[in-house]
């Protein structure tokens, strides 16, 4: 599955524990990263300094489902269940 034009779910409901740039303690969950581009994708997709984190997000129907809220919430209750909120 291809990452979904306009998403950018996993851009914002994930906790990032790692340093990233402009960001050296991470970011906390359900606030967008500031490496999201106005259309909702990732300014450092392909870059070094990209959290390890973000690489491991694979887009997929369990993660993604059938829309952006699906995938929001979807992540956000995983944010919930592993105790990072």
């Amino acid at each position: 599955m291809k990452c979904r034009t306009g998403c950018g779910a996993c851009c914002i409901a994930p906790s990032i524990s790692s340093p990233m740039p402009g960001l050296p303690d991470g970011k906390p969950a359900g606030l967008p990263c500031p490496h999201l581009t106005p259309t909702l994708a990732c300014a450092l997709f392909g870059d070094p300094r990209r959290p390890q984190v973000c690489a491991s997000l694979r887009p997929g129907p369990e993660m993604c489902g059938d829309s952006r809220e699906y995938a929001l919430r979807h992540l956000d209750e995983l944010e919930r269940l592993t105790g990072s909120r």
